[in-house]
């Protein structure tokens, strides 16, 4: 963890609670001034969030109810512009505009990357500006896939404020289609032969019937 995420996230209620439930102590180094705000993203976070398909992203209504959504894509359609900031081709969906009529009234962001595979997690804080095609058709060309069939509408562009690598206790190890298919590979080869020698045994038995 950052101290830059750290700031953010501790809260006096939340150093509160901390304290009460004896986890102050612990935490206590990072909101150090001897601690790097570290809010630039690196190496490792750059491969990791290129290689996303999708993302949880939250944001806050005028009326300060949090709302919650999952954003889906390409793999890799969440990209890293520097090292301070990220951005992706905002897709026509239903139509709601929920989160966008949110960042328009309160642009912090909160978003969390899973690799369900390998148990891995980060959480983003970060303040999100809409972009409308119209506005800057250059952006919005390098952000979106034209294989993918979603349509864009805008851009969200998005200044890391901080990060924190999540402790990937309690996660589930998930796997999609694609990720299961090198497992599955092997398998379906095999049973395609059971099958062909089942088919050849059951025409010579039929042969000598």
């Amino acid at each position: 963890m950052a101290k830059a995420f750290a700031e953010l996230a501790f809260t006096p209620r939340v150093r509160a609670i901390q304290e009460k439930q004896g986890s102050a102590k612990a935490y206590e180094k990072f909101l150090s001034a001897d601690f790097g705000p570290d809010n630039r993203l690196g190496p490792q976070e750059v491969r990791f969030i290129g290689l996303r398909d999708g993302f949880y992203q939250a944001t806050v209504s005028e009326t300060g109810w949090p709302y919650v959504q999952f954003r889906g894509g390409p793999r890799g359609f969440l990209k890293v512009l520097d090292d301070q900031t990220i951005a992706y081709a905002d897709f026509r969906g239903n139509r709601q505009y929920i989160s966008a009529g949110n960042l328009d009234h309160d642009d912090r962001i909160a978003m969390i990357l899973v690799d369900y595979p390998n148990s891995a997690r980060i959480k983003i804080l970060g303040r999100a500006r809409l972009v409308d095609i119209a506005d800057d058709p250059a952006l919005i060309e390098r952000l979106h896939d034209d294989s993918y069939r979603g349509r864009p509408e805008r851009a969200v562009v998005i200044r890391v404020e901080g990060f924190d690598w999540n402790c990937p206790q309690h996660l589930p190890v998930r796997l999609t289609m694609e990720e299961l298919q090198p497992i599955l590979a092997p398998l379906q080869q095999q049973l395609g032969q059971l099958q062909a020698e089942y088919a050849a045994l059951k025409a010579e038995l039929a042969a000598k019937a």
